[in-house]
């Protein structure tokens, strides 16, 4: 276990790190949005959805399909999102701990460093006070507990997951996260035709809900629900994935972002990468490449 002590050291050493604070005259951003003495705060211009911030702020939740996965694994993803006015890179970690008999398991993950690189329109649009649009931040961190209900049974196997988001994530005046809490939790269904060896087919779904805390005096949290769709196919230790994810809430301020998700999957021994492209159908505005490599150790018992 001496990486999974290391990958949490990892995190807890990047959500620790101060920013530099700013010198910034923001007489700019007063001219161009028309502020004047007595108006409302330039927190209250911002627009606390996944359409008006980086695509780590609130992103669509990865699917879940019904299933926890046998091993512990760390995983370290290197992400690519292509966007016409905010393109954006990042350094994410993972660590997955299954335990009771595979019953039960812990999830941990965030953004430990994320590069960014917007232009003025989208400086403009989504409010930000950060002039020039050029940084690095750390990103939020995420903490979840999965709860197998069924599995092997008639009735497809089902999953319960409920995952808490810090408030860890900065540069608010960026735009780049949403410096607020929040939770969702969901229940996640498949079924499984096959067998590995000649070619298995899965078929899963999700519904669940998802809240997060706004900047609106008149409604302080935005409420969504979620919902995914998709099939894996696998063969040996290779695996197909393909999903239509997303969330809607109820402010209606871009805030029901919609994508799909393409992954490949290898399986060795101890170890294993995946690639995944992930497209964004509306209000989220990214053409995303993710490749991770996983290390596999035996579940706690």
């Amino acid at each position: 276990m001496k990486f999974c002590f290391l990958f949490v050291l990892f995190l807890c050493f990047s959500l620790s790190v101060v920013g530099q604070g700013s010198n910034d005259d923001y007489g700019w951003w007063n001219e161009l949005h028309g502020w004047e003495l007595g108006d409302p705060g330039w927190r209250d211009w911002m627009k606390i959805t996944p359409g008006y911030l980086g695509p780590n702020a609130l992103p669509v939740p990865d699917v879940k399909k019904g299933m926890i996965s046998e091993n512990t694994e760390i995983e370290i993803t290197a992400s690519n999102h292509f966007s016409k006015g905010d393109p954006t890179q990042d350094i994410s970690g993972r660590l997955f701990i299954p335990f009771a008999k595979n019953k039960v398991a812990i999830e941990m993950y965030g953004v430990a460093l994320e590069h960014f690189a917007f232009s003025e329109e989208i400086r403009n649009e989504r409010f930000a006070r950060d002039e020039d649009g050029k940084g690095i931040v750390i990103g939020d961190f995420y903490f979840s507990t999965l709860i197998q209900l069924i599995k092997d049974r008639k009735f497809p196997n089902t999953l319960l997951r409920f995952t808490t988001k810090t408030a860890s994530g900065g540069k608010l005046e960026a735009a780049r996260y949403s410096d607020s809490p929040g939770y969702f939790f969901d229940l996640s269904f498949s079924k499984e035709w096959g067998q590995p060896e000649i070619g298995l087919f899965r078929p899963f779904g999700l519904f669940g809900f998802y809240s997060w805390q706004t900047n609106d005096e008149l409604n302080l949290q935005n409420d969504a629900y979620m919902y995914a769709l998709g099939a894996d196919y696998k063969k040996n230790n290779s695996l197909l994935s393909a999903s239509l994810a997303g969330y809607s809430g109820y402010k209606d301020e871009r805030d029901r972002p919609m994508l799909l998700n393409f992954e490949v999957r290898k399986d060795f021994n101890q170890k294993a990468v995946r690639v995944q492209y992930l497209y964004g159908l509306q209000h989220w505005e990214y053409k995303t490449f993710k490749f991770s490599f996983i290390w596999k150790f035996n579940a706690v018992e």
